[in-house]
């Protein structure tokens, strides 16, 4: 009976380690701390700047996160415009013209690119904004 214990326990521990070595990084603040030193800032001024000219724009961008992440977690899913015979989730009745704020998004993603291309990820740029 021990044996059996014991080999449950062992298998129990492999199971554990090989899940988290596939488990992702964790999240941390400062992520870009090295490869785009200024993306915070980039960002955080592009949603200050435009919640100044209008403040209803912070909840819209709180929402936004809401919905990028809801489903299957936060991959800038939002962002996707629709096409012929595909509509996404922008588009759909429920969140059009509720869900707002996409312009700033795209204004801070142009600002990170021209200074860090291909570096700041579309779903960091939301959390990142939903966070000011």
């Amino acid at each position: 009976m021990a044996s059996v214990a014991a080999g449950f326990h062992a298998l129990a521990s492999l199971l554990f380690v090989s899940v988290s070595a596939m488990a992702a990084p964790p999240l941390k603040m400062g992520y870009y701390l090295y490869t785009c030193p200024l993306a915070e800032l980039i960002i955080s001024k592009t949603v200050s700047d435009a919640i100044s000219r209008n403040p209803g724009m912070a909840a819209g961008l709180v929402r936004m996160h809401f919905h990028d992440c809801f489903v299957r977690g936060c991959d800038a899913s939002v962002l996707l415009k629709s096409t012929p015979g595909n509509p996404a989730e922008r588009d759909h009745p429920a969140n059009n013209p509720s869900l707002r704020g996409f312009k700033i998004i795209d204004q801070a993603k142009a600002r990170l690119e021209a200074l860090c291309p291909m570096t700041v990820s579309c779903a960091d740029i939301i959390a990142f904004a939903a966070r000011v």
